[in-house]
C-alpha cells in the first residue's frame, strides 16, 4: 500500500460531488521570517513586504505579507483533503486577494468542488474544478481562487 493510501490523502474522482464542501485543517499562522525568506526566495524585494520601518509608512501601517506567499500556502493546505491523488493541476483562475494578510495572521480554508466532468482523452480520469476561500482569525475573507486539477478514477487505481 503506497503512503497516499496509507494516508487517505486526496480523491478519487468519484469522491468529489457537485456543491461539497471541505473545511482545511490544520490553520496556519505566518510568520515574519516566512514572510521575509519567502520575499528574498522569489525576488519580490519590495520594502512593503520586508522593511518594518518602509511598512510602517505606508497604507497599512505594517509589512504586508506578499501575495503569491499567501497563495501558495492556502493551496498547500489543500492538498491533503483535495488534490493529493491529483495528476496534474491545469489551472489556475479567478484569483483575488480580498484582503491584506499581515504578520501573525492565522489564516483557515474552505473549498467547494463547483464542477467534474470525464476526461475527454482518458476515460480512467476525471477533471475537477473548485472554490477556495482563505479567512484570517477574524473570519475576513482574505482570498479566493479556482483551481482545475485531473484525478484518476477508483477504477484505474
Amino acid at each position: 500500500m503506497s503512503y497516499v493510501e496509507k494516508q487517505n490523502y486526496g480523491r478519487y474522482y468519484e469522491d468529489f460531488t457537485e456543491g461539497m464542501a471541505i473545511e482545511h485543517w490544520p490553520n496556519k499562522t505566518i510568520t515574519e521570517a516566512e514572510n521575509h525568506f519567502f520575499s528574498l526566495l522569489t525576488m519580490n524585494h519590495h520594502p512593503v513586504h520586508v522593511d518594518k520601518e518602509y511598512a510602517a509608512e505606508q497604507h497599512h501601517g505594517k509589512i504586508l505579507v506578499v501575495g503569491p506567499l499567501v497563495i501558495s500556502l492556502v493551496v498547500g493546505m489543500t492538498v491533503k483533503d483535495v488534490s493529493g491523488r491529483a495528476i496534474a493541476n491545469l489551472g489556475y483562475k479567478k484569483i483575488s486577494h480580498d484582503a491584506p494578510v499581515f504578520i501573525g495572521d492565522t489564516i483557515r480554508a474552505e473549498t467547494e468542488v463547483c464542477k467534474k466532468r470525464d476526461s475527454e482523452s482518458d476515460p480512467g480520469r476525471g477533471i475537477v474544478t473548485v472554490q477556495t476561500r482563505a479567512f484570517n482569525q477574524r473570519d475576513e475573507t482574505v482570498l479566493t481562487l479556482q483551481r482545475t486539477f485531473l484525478v484518476p478514477k477508483k477504477s484505474e487505481k
